[in-house]
């Protein structure tokens, strides 16, 4: 099994990086096939160009990077997203990834005889790890979650992830070593999720 896991934090060292490390340790011991980006660190430009906004069918990518990522993900059969909640919103880094490597007639298909979007990733599970500082029941009350509508609703079921699995580790600034050991903990837990067949 192919798994892309795809880190957006700008600061080595942080709980994020911690996630991103275990998941990739867990799903490579259980003998998947991880690629592993961690696209700060990469440099991946988030910025569209003119040439990348249609709406029917994506440019050709012309930087090599954007085209690795693309050939990349065609070929995952699952997807795991690690990043903190900014204001309800993925990092931009992340959210320039989507708009990027997600891209029609590479991730998704507009001309559907029923107007539907057609998912034409064969990556069928995917996982999204979150760290909040935001208590749960504020994030629901005040602001409904918006990550959950992003993830769940707007990108993944689009491109073809009719299993979406999200968890978030909270609150984090004021969390022990305890918590945050059995965080790391769960976080393994969900990722060999991944590799089973229900």
């Amino acid at each position: 099994m192919r798994v892309g896991v795809y880190l957006a934090h700008p600061r080595p060292g942080s709980f994020n990086h911690a996630l991103f490390e275990a998941v990739v340790e867990e799903l490579s011991g259980r003998g998947a096939e991880v690629v592993a980006h961690d696209l700060c660190a990469e440099g991946f430009d988030p910025c569209l160009s003119d040439g990348e906004t249609g709406t029917v069918e994506s440019a050709d990518a012309k930087d090599g990077q954007l085209a690795r990522h693309r050939a990349e993900v065609a070929g995952l059969d699952a997807l795991v997203f690690v990043h903190p909640n900014w204001w309800g919103m993925p990092p931009a880094v992340l959210t320039g990834w989507v708009q990027r490597v997600l891209a029609p007639g590479v991730a998704y298909k507009l001309d559907t005889a029923d107007g539907e979007p057609a998912g034409l990733l064969k990556a069928g599970k995917a996982l999204v790890l979150n760290t909040s500082d935001t208590p749960a029941d504020r994030e629901e009350s005040e602001f409904g979650d918006p990550l959950h509508t992003i993830w769940s609703a707007c990108v993944l079921p689009y491109v073809g992830a009719t299993d979406v699995r999200r968890v978030v580790f909270r609150t984090v600034t004021d969390s022990s070593d305890e918590e945050r050991t059995a965080w790391l903990t769960e976080a393994r837990r969900q990722a060999a999720t991944l590799l089973t067949s229900a």
